[in-house]
């Protein structure tokens, strides 16, 4: 059974900075690309960042370039988000996910691309 947990939420001032993990496992994590994805109350998920099976290479949204980065340890099953600079508007539940998709391409930018979602944890940035 796949799991993807998600921690590292919680309440933080805008510009400041948390750091999110998710562990993964029932998976070959170092086959699965690994995106992070967040949802705010009353919208739409939206895509955040995505890494490659061997983090070579990254993808971000245009809103969080230059100040979240993503990164993953394959030993340890684990991706992580970094993210400084926080703005009020970024408040959400922020999710990892796992695509099958192979070598990455643009289309990890869409939910539809990944196959298994952790549970969400909670950001809050207090303006």
């Amino acid at each position: 059974q796949v799991q993807l947990v998600e921690s590292g939420g919680g309440l933080v001032q805008a510009g400041g900075s948390l750091s999110l993990s998710c562990a993964a496992s029932g998976l070959t994590f170092s086959k699965y690309v690994m995106g992070w994805f967040r949802q705010a109350p009353g919208k739409d998920r939206e895509f955040v960042a995505a890494i490659s099976r061997s983090a070579g290479t990254t993808y971000y949204a245009d809103s969080v370039k230059g100040r979240f980065t993503i990164s993953r340890d394959n030993a340890k099953n684990t991706v992580y988000l970094q993210m400084n600079s926080l703005k009020s508007d970024e408040t959400a539940v922020y999710y990892c996910a796992a695509s099958s998709l192979g070598p990455i391409t643009t289309d990890v930018l869409l939910s539809t691309a990944y196959n298994y979602w952790g549970q969400g944890t909670q950001v809050t940035v207090s303006s």
